[in-house]
């Protein structure tokens, strides 16, 4: 079986967990406390981060490498296209929030409000706080654009650009930190996701200390 070391709330982590759950593949989740850079953990990754996957025998680390690993050796059901142009697309927008959102909204949000507490450093900094409500905003409407041109995020057919997208906006809906009132068609979206079997573990992650809303498992939120 495979096993992923893995902090529930990570977006990178979710995204990985999303494509192992999509593809079928079991996977024994090892919840890891990275920041305390405990040896063992730095044998498997000297970067002490997470997500690292164990699969095929072979110990691997960062999300994006891991999701193509994975694509590669496991195709079906696809979650790239084939075609390069829209195979550059998918990795551009997985790169926009893996990178811009990420940077922009959740280190704001969901690192000063989770993180800094779990690893002991202190009260949120209001002004990160503030600085990433205000851009989540620009990236929701952004995610509008795109939705109202594309059934997917990518175009016609879901692929990884929607998990990674979903990854990062279902850790910031653990903390209710995602206005959905704000666009239908990202809420239409979101659902949808939300949906998927894939998801179901995603939706029963409870994190000590940080009890989820309501909704947060609601199908028909």
């Amino acid at each position: 079986m495979a096993r992923l070391f893995h902090v529930p709330l990570s977006p990178f982590c979710r995204k990985v967990r999303l494509s192992l759950a999509e593809k079928k593949i079991e996977v024994e989740l090892v919840e890891e406390r990275y920041w305390e850079a405990d040896p063992d953990f730095l044998r498997r990754n000297p970067a002490a981060k997470v997500p690292v996957l164990r699969l095929d025998g072979v110990m691997m680390s960062e999300s994006a490498a891991i999701c193509e690993y994975i694509e590669e050796t496991r195709p079906e059901p696809s979650l790239m296209p084939s075609d390069p142009l829209a195979k550059l697309e998918v990795r551009r927008l997985v790169g926009w929030f893996d990178d811009k959102f990420h940077n922009e909204v959740t280190s704001k949000l969901l690192y000063e409000r989770v993180n800094k507490k779990m690893m002991g450093q202190g009260f949120p900094d209001s002004r990160n706080v503030k600085d990433g409500a205000k851009a989540i905003k620009y990236h929701l409407d952004y995610m509008t654009w795109l939705l109202d041109h594309r059934r997917w995020l990518a175009g016609d057919v879901m692929t990884l650009a929607d998990f990674a997208a979903a990854a990062h906006l279902s850790a910031l809906d653990y903390i209710s930190d995602v206005d959905w009132n704000r666009s239908e068609v990202v809420k239409d979206w979101y659902a949808k996701i939300k949906s998927r079997p894939a998801f179901r573990s995603i939706l029963a992650d409870q994190v000590s200390g940080f009890p989820p809303p309501r909704h947060y498992n609601d199908l028909d939120f």
